[in-house]
């Protein structure tokens, strides 16, 4: 981690820590501006060590070229020279399936016929029908 970035979350801890003994300490047997004061403190080093972790964090990653779905998962990388020319072939591939997709012509889809196909199916039982036979299933 820099030394930037090493500083800011060693000052946000600090504050954070000076503002909360502030407001449990101080503020809440004497003023109220000791307890404001306590909680600027607080919220400040809080925004200190936040902001000093996403510095390091931002700057974790090594820059490779090429995208970072090219890295394997296993945590090893690859090279430079592997990186640009995965990305190269990537792009020719690309362009390739472009350049296809550009000089087909898509098919027609069929039409759908004029009238609807006969109905097979036999229509359903009347209501009367249905309540009958679930009173003969009951009684037995």
């Amino acid at each position: 981690m820099p030394v930037h970035q090493g500083v800011l979350v060693c000052l946000g801890v600090l504050l954070m820590s000076a503002g909360g003994v502030m407001v449990l300490g101080f503020g809440l047997n004497s003023s109220v501006l000791l307890f404001a004061l306590g909680l600027f403190l607080g919220l400040g080093g809080m925004g200190l060590l936040v902001s000093g972790l996403c510095m390091a964090m931002k700057n974790l990653h090594v820059a490779v070229p090429g995208h970072f779905l090219l890295h394997p998962r296993t945590g090893t990388r690859f090279s430079p020279q592997q990186a640009e020319a995965i990305q190269r072939r990537l792009d020719r591939i690309r362009r390739e399936m472009s350049a296809d997709s550009v000089s087909r012509t898509p098919e027609p889809e069929p039409s759908l016929p004029s009238t609807p196909p006969p109905w097979t199916m036999e229509p359903p039982p009347s209501y009367d029908t249905v309540m009958k036979s679930q009173e003969r299933s009951e009684e037995l």
